[in-house]
């Protein structure tokens, strides 16, 4: 089946209400490029969770980190810069996706409609950062997961219902003696998914000063649900969240919640990539998204025949025998890598769907039993 024509755009969702640049009229963004003397405002994170904090394996992914608290990454001109690129025209014709998991989608922009956001997540000392956090050296998935932004949007008048009604709930809640948060979240932004890349950053461009709830929700090896506080604008989250089942909960007191997410993967080619596109391809267009995953997973096998061809050579050269085991062993190693990517690559791709085959927990196992 031709791909050449799938997964494009759809450019009749764009909501009522769009997500305004909320700066000064006097102010002028500059155009320069991306400069982390002048863009990057990096505090590291009060605290980080292992796999282990979540009752998970430590071995569960690449690295036995799991997720970190919100830690402050960019400045405000940064921030701008970025809203600005996201929300032009161009990107809300030509970029925009619905999906069963989030309704309101841009994605693959970078770097044609946003050179700055491209050039923010490519810069060595951005990558530097997210490593460092992520424990284990990393570099941006491919180019169309550069910047993926998930959008909510509601009207002032949406907003004040809210927050009218979350104040009655708290009261009554108060009144009857009742303790916890009185804000449950039955509508979340992002619904439970595990993410198709290794490793993500979330970026908040939005201004929370007056949000309730945004958390992202972690579901743990037992079950519980663990809730990690929403970033402040300018604020960053780094998740393992190939591994880990979370969702993106709603957020009160505010009109907008604009986040961007970057996915992220291992640099060394000898390190195991658990990529899949489960969450993505009905979202994607799909033959730019298979060219850009087959690119980079043909460069690592690339890269790791030669790494092998060279140590069969050496081994040659010293007069010792080579230990077909261990050679055997690589090239079922490769097998498999060649049939993952074959796999991934599904040709009859519903728009818009999202089954639950990327979830973890029982509650997908039994779903897709029924």
């Amino acid at each position: 089946m031709d791909t050449s024509d799938m997964m494009l755009p759809l450019k009749a969702m764009k909501p009522t209400v769009e997500p305004l640049i909320d700066r000064p009229d006097v102010v002028v963004l500059p155009n320069d490029e991306f400069n982390p003397k002048e863009h990057i405002d990096f505090t590291p994170p009060t605290k980080t969770y292992t796999m282990g904090d979540l009752s998970l394996p430590e071995d569960t992914g690449v690295s036995p980190f799991a997720v970190s608290e919100p830690f402050h990454l960019f400045t405000a001109e940064a921030i701008h810069r970025m809203r600005a690129e996201v929300l032009s025209k161009e990107v809300w014709e030509s970029c925009q996706y619905s999906s069963n998991l989030a309704q309101c989608q841009l994605r693959g922009f970078a770097p044609q409609f946003a050179p700055f956001i491209y050039d923010t997540w490519k810069h060595p000392e951005t990558l530097a950062i997210v490593s460092k956090i992520a424990g284990i050296d990393l570099v941006t998935e491919m180019d169309f997961e550069i910047g993926h932004i998930n959008i909510s949007v509601k009207s002032e008048k949406q907003k004040e219902e809210e927050l009218q009604a979350y104040a009655e709930k708290a009261s009554a809640d108060a009144d009857e003696g009742i303790a916890g948060c009185p804000w449950e979240d039955d509508k979340p932004i992002v619904d439970w998914h595990t993410d198709s890349y290794p490793f993500v950053c979330v970026t908040m461009l939005s201004d929370c000063t007056n949000m309730i709830g945004g958390e992202t929700a972690l579901r743990t090896g037992t079950g519980d649900i663990l809730k990690v506080r929403g970033p402040q604008m300018g604020c960053a989250v780094v998740l393992q969240g190939r591994y880990i089942e979370h969702q993106a909960l709603r957020a009160l007191g505010t009109a907008e919640r604009i986040t961007m997410v970057t996915s992220f993967r291992p640099r060394c080619p000898d390190q195991r990539d658990d990529t899949v596109l489960t969450t993505v391809r009905a979202i994607s267009n799909l033959p730019e998204l298979y060219f850009q995953f087959s690119e980079y997973r043909l460069e690592i096998l690339e890269e790791r025949i030669r790494n092998q061809l060279r140590m069969l050579r050496e081994t040659k050269r010293s007069g010792k025998k080579v230990d077909t085991r261990k050679l055997k062993q690589f090239l079922h190693d490769q097998e498999r890598f060649l049939a993952h990517m074959n796999k991934e690559m599904v040709e009859d791709v519903k728009k818009g769907e999202i089954d639950d085959s990327h979830l973890l927990g029982e509650r997908s196992i039994k779903r897709r039993k029924s």
